[in-house]
């Protein structure tokens, strides 16, 4: 009996470095504020990872497709059936991200026996304005942070997810100085953004790069990735904020990386 609480915390830790070992690949993912609403970026090899889940909330994914599909499921059963039990203005991404998923994620890790999710989510919440955007980054264990829960502490305006903590780290930090910008900017400054993620991903490539070292790394691995972009529009012309950005909308910011 004195040694299963040993057991248990080993078995965590065991599930920890596995789970963040199979993260470790993953894209970063890119949410931010700008005039239009939030941009949410990122790029990928084969498969879709920028979701609508309801009218005025998004969701990114890194990790198992199949994981990332049965969160996404979960995230538009709770808020539509939220949204029919009260009303659309009551769906709440603070209330949905604080009260199931974080509980669910924490309780599937710390179930030893049962298999864990294998991945990190990034939801995103449109505002009245820039400084009312919500931004929560959720880990397979259920911890969570966000740009703003609580009174008092600052707001950042934008949030990150991506296979290693170092690299969303170095990505936030790329991103704390910038401005709200318009959507063009936005995109040309998250795609800079998505470039530090992948290469402080390297174990060789701690620090943030130069803008032209960054902008040859751009060069070489943008032609192995495609993109995929959305914005949740802050005054959209019908009841769905939710709009997928065609490639020819990004094609002049990528043209800076191409040739």
């Amino acid at each position: 009996m004195i040694d299963e609480p040993y057991r248990w915390v080993e078995a965590i830790a065991n599930r920890r470095e596995y789970i963040e070992s199979e993260l470790a690949p993953g894209s970063p993912t890119i949410a931010l504020s700008c005039q239009e609403g939030v941009l949410l970026l990122t790029f990928g090899k084969d498969r879709k990872k920028i979701f609508e889940i309801y009218d005025q909330i998004a969701l990114g994914g890194i990790g198992h497709p199949g994981d990332i599909e049965r969160l996404r499921m979960m995230a538009i059963e709770l808020a539509s059936t939220e949204g029919f039990a009260r009303s659309v203005s009551d769906v709440s991404l603070r209330r949905m991200a604080t009260y199931s998923f974080s509980p669910a994620l924490k309780q599937a890790f710390e179930q030893i026996y049962g298999a864990p999710y294998l991945a990190r989510l990034l939801f995103a919440e449109v505002g009245a304005t820039p400084a009312d955007d919500l931004f929560v980054a959720l880990d397979y264990d259920g911890s969570m942070t966000a740009n703003s829960m609580s009174s008092g502490k600052g707001r950042d305006h934008f949030a990150v997810i991506s296979g290693t903590r170092r690299s969303a780290e170095q990505i936030a930090l790329f991103l704390r100085n910038e401005q709200v910008g318009p959507l063009n900017s936005s995109l040309a400054l998250a795609v800079r953004a998505w470039g530090v993620g992948l290469y402080t991903m390297d174990e060789d490539h701690a620090d943030i790069p130069s803008r032209e070292e960054l902008k040859n790394f751009l060069k070489t691995q943008l032609k192995d990735y495609s993109v995929e972009t959305a914005l949740l529009e802050r005054k959209p012309k019908t009841r769905i904020a939710f709009t997928e950005l065609a490639e020819e909308k990004i094609a002049s910011v990528l043209a800076e990386y191409k040739g």
